[in-house]
This record gives C-alpha cells, structure tokens and sequence, in this order.
C-alpha cells in the first residue's frame, strides 16, 4: 500500500505556477533544476506567500548557512528530531539527504529508525544526544548538557546551530503532521 496521493489533508489547495507570484515562480524553477521538483512542504505553504517566504528564509539559513556544522551534521539532526517525532515527511525527505550526502544508504536508514544503532563519531553522537533530549525533555535541559557539547569539541556557536535546527525541525514535524503532509515520491528512491 503506497502513501496516500495528496500533498496534504487540508482543504487548502496548492497553487498553481501561473497563480504564484513571481518570485515563488522563480525558485520554484530553481528547486526543479536543483532538486528535480518542488518539494511538498514548500508547495504547501505556497498559498501564503509571507509565510512560505519566512520558511525557506529560516531553512535557508539553517541548511545551507554559514555554520561549523556539515550540511550532513544538520541533516542528521533533522533525521534524529524527526525520528522522535515520527514525522513521515521529515523521515522520508531528510532520511534520502542523509543517504545522499553520506554516500551511506544503511546510514540514512539507521538513522530513521535509531541514530543510537549507528557506527557514529562521539562527536556526532554527542550532537544527536543533545538534539534529541531538547525535543524529548526541552524542560530537563540544563549547563552540563551544553557543556557535554563543548567537550566533544563544539562552540557556543555550534551549539546555538545544533539547538535552533532541531527547534525548527521540531515546529516542522508537528506541522506536517497536524496537516498530514505528504513527502514528495521521489524521495523514497533517492541515494538507494
């Protein structure tokens, strides 16, 4: 049995190129060039320009920013929040980004059902710890958990990056499931 066929449960309909403004056209290109589709969760919010504008300006940052985290490190905490979660977009979209930029598809799938299951560096491990206790307990966390990130060789700056991606992937998941957001197909078979 595959995934239901819609981008998501409201009846909200998705916007259609030739409805979209300008700009949303163009980077809607540019995902298409880049990724080959318009990913759902930026087809979702399409309907209100405003708030798909400040979505792609805070995942923009917290993706592809300036950070000392990998592109992959940051993938792993959206993996490792996700997974707590259950959120069957993230799994889906950011589990294929993790196969992909590891060039590891069994990692991609550790990580989706168990990042603790994974041959990880303590450093990254660490990392998943901290991301997963701020999504399970954000009341429990306190100086030594930020300092056991600061022994495994992160900065203050690092850890700022570490606790706003999972923060954000946190607020995504539960919107995604709030709305029973679809993943896009193609990510099932990517980096397979």
């Amino acid at each position: 049995m595959s995934q239901p066929d819609y981008v998501h449960a409201l009846d909200i309909p998705v916007p259609t190129d030739d409805q979209l403004p300008e700009r949303t056209r163009k980077y809607f290109e540019i995902c298409r060039e880049k990724l080959g589709m318009v990913p759902n969760v930026l087809a979702t919010y399409s309907f209100d320009t405003a708030k798909l504008d400040a979505f792609t300006a805070m995942y923009n940052d917290l993706m592809m920013g300036e950070s000392g985290l990998s592109k992959l490190e940051r993938e792993m905490i959206a993996v490792a929040v996700s997974s707590v979660n259950k959120c069957f977009y993230c799994l889906t979209a950011h589990g294929a980004a993790v196969r992909q930029l590891s060039g590891d598809p069994a990692l991609g799938e550790l990580m989706v059902m168990n990042y603790r299951a994974a041959d990880l560096p303590p450093k990254q491990r660490a990392m998943l710890d901290f991301a997963t206790k701020l999504t399970e307990m954000p009341q429990k966390m306190e100086d030594s958990d930020r300092q056991t990130l600061r022994d495994a060789g992160f900065s203050d700056r690092d850890i700022w990056d570490i606790s706003a991606t999972a923060a954000f992937y946190n607020m995504t998941n539960r919107m995604a499931s709030a709305i029973d957001m679809m993943p896009n197909p193609a990510y099932h078979s990517q980096a397979r």
